[in-house]
Parts: structure tokens; sequence; C-alpha cells
């Protein structure tokens, strides 16, 4: 590939870094609040005060709190959250398995729910399945998420309880590995299910009109003259070349997946990643937000990344290797 278009490219990745933890560290000093109420009680001594603030290092100038900041960004050493008192290396680390598990399937089912109907609905085009496709897809991402899974707890969780009503584990949590891991994913079906009904209209809906438009093209119709069977042409021809585009689109929505967990989490009380950053940042907690909002940039551009290298391996024809004159 060509040196130039990588370095272009991880480049930007890190300008885009260096913007993040400057707006990171200024627009959090800049809300309104004050930190210091989170951390100090009224009770305290002023010596004990001028103590607490000096070991979160909140006594320095702000310049020097600023490139203490990016130290401990860039070295992953986020510091103590001001909330919980715990280091933020460690509230991410109990939290990250519970948002792992509600994101990686809901996202997995979506684009394979999506991708499946879309391709029915370019083979059935101007047919039934296409219009109950298209019609689904437009009302599955009409609604607000948060109106749709509170929906979903009144109906699933405490009309009929079907489903429990909060929570990632119950209360106690069950004995043993399989009773643990069955409590788990019952924990999870239905914040997965409300993801799953609200993401799988946009990939139908964006597969239907890749496959419509690859379907039109000529290789195709020298497909069907050369005398092959429709499901083959449907699969290993149309939606092998339009396969491309759609993994690249799932790289690019990893990171709106990660930060749409906070409704999601907040919704079904989870104990993840996405409500631990809205209680930080409801809460002025710098460390443990500059660290999540960081993370989440990091996770975008290597996401970006990754879109580019694996574009080139699903589709031969795309390379950015220099031509030669």
């Amino acid at each position: 590939m060509h040196e130039n278009y990588w370095i272009r490219r991880i480049f930007t990745g890190l300008l885009v870094i260096v913007l993040v933890l400057s707006l990171n560290f200024f627009l959090f000093r800049l809300m309104p609040g004050d930190p210091t109420s989170t951390l100090l009680d009224p009770r305290f001594s002023p010596e004990a005060k001028q103590e607490l603030l000096r070991s979160y290092g909140l006594d320095k100038p702000m310049v020097q709190q600023f490139f203490i900041y990016v130290k401990q960004m860039l070295t992953f050493r986020f510091g103590i959250s001001f909330l919980s008192q715990k280091p933020v290396w460690q509230e991410l680390a109990e939290r990250l398995p519970n948002t792992l598990a509600l994101l990686l399937p809901s996202l997995c089912l979506s684009a394979i729910l999506g991708s499946f109907l879309g391709v029915m609905a370019a083979k059935g085009r101007g047919k039934f399945t296409e219009r109950v496709v298209l019609m689904s897809g437009a009302i599955s991402f009409s609604f607000p998420s948060f109106f749709v899974q509170l929906v979903l707890l009144l109906l699933l969780a405490h009309t009929f309880p079907l489903f429990p009503l909060r929570g990632s584990t119950s209360i106690p949590p069950p004995v043993g590995f399989l009773s643990s891991l069955t409590d788990r994913m019952w924990h999870m079906a239905l914040p997965v299910a409300s993801l799953v009904l609200l993401g799988f209209g946009s990939w139908a809906l964006y597969v239907r009109n890749l496959m419509v438009k690859t379907l039109g093209e000529d290789f195709i119709l020298l497909a069907q003259a050369k005398g092959l069977k429709k499901r083959q042409i449907l699969w290993r021809h149309a939606f092998r070349t339009a396969l491309p585009p759609i993994i690249t689109i799932f790289f690019l929505s990893l990171p709106g997946v990660i930060s749409g967990a906070v409704i999601t989490e907040t919704v079904f009380s989870l104990h993840g990643v996405g409500k631990f950053l809205l209680e930080a940042v409801s809460g002025h907690d710098y460390p443990a937000a500059g660290a999540a909002f960081y993370l989440l940039a990091l996770i975008t551009v290597i996401c970006n990344l990754l879109a580019d290298v694996v574009y080139t391996l699903v589709d031969p024809r795309i390379s950015f290797r220099k031509v030669r004159r």
C-alpha cells in the first residue's frame, strides 16, 4: 500500500486524539459546578481540604494539571475516581464485561439480520417482501431508543415478568458457572433484543440499496446468461461484491454503538461503562470522564484504520499503491 496514504491516516488519527485530550480537559473544567464539592465534606478542616486537593493535583496551576492529565492518558494511568475513590482502571475493568456482553451480540445480530433482510428485499424487488422490509426498517430506527426500551420493560418485565426489571445479575448471584452464565444471559436478553430491534432497520435499508444497485450491473446479466442458479448469483456474485462497504460500515459503527450504551445501560440499570460515563459527567468526575472519552476516541480511530485495512482485504480491486507511469 502507498506509504503516504497510511502516514496521512495515522497523522489524522493522532490529531483527533490530541483534540479529544484538549477538549476533555478544558470543557469539563468550564462546565457549571465545582468538582471539589464531590471531594470535600463541609466538615473537613482547611488542612484536610488542602491535603485532599493536593492528592488529586487540583491545587496546581491549570497548565501543570493539563500536562499531568495528558501523561496519565498516554500511559493509561487514569488516576482515582472522585466519586467511588477507586482507580478508574478498576472501575472500567469491572464494568467492561457487561458492556461487551451487551454490545457485541446486539451489533452482530443487527448486522446479520439486517443484511439478510436487505438481500431478501432486493431479491423480491417490487413484491410484498420488499414492502415489509422497507416498512419495518423505517419503523425500526424512527422511535427514540429510550422509548422503545421503556415500553419493552413495561410489557415484558413488569406486566408480563418474563425478564428481570434491572441489573446485570440476580442478587444474590447464583452459584456455579452454568447457573451464573444462564442468569447473566437472562438479564441481558431484553437489552440485547431492544438494540437489535432498534438497529436492524438501518442495516436492512442500506444493504437493500447496495444490492439493488449491484443486481443491475452488467456482470450479473452475464452470470444470468451463463445459466448460473439464482441463489448462486445472489450470494456468490452480488452479495460478495456489496460486502466491502458493509464491512466498512460495521467497523465504523462500533464507536457509535459504544457511545449509545449510555442510554441502554441507564434504562436497564446495567453495571456497564456507558452508565459509568454518565455518572462521571454528571458528577464532575474528571479522571473517570476523561478516561472514558479518551478510550472512546481511541477506539474510533482504531476502527477507522481497521475499516481501511479490511476493505482492501475483502476487495482486491481496492489498492492504495501508487500507479507507476
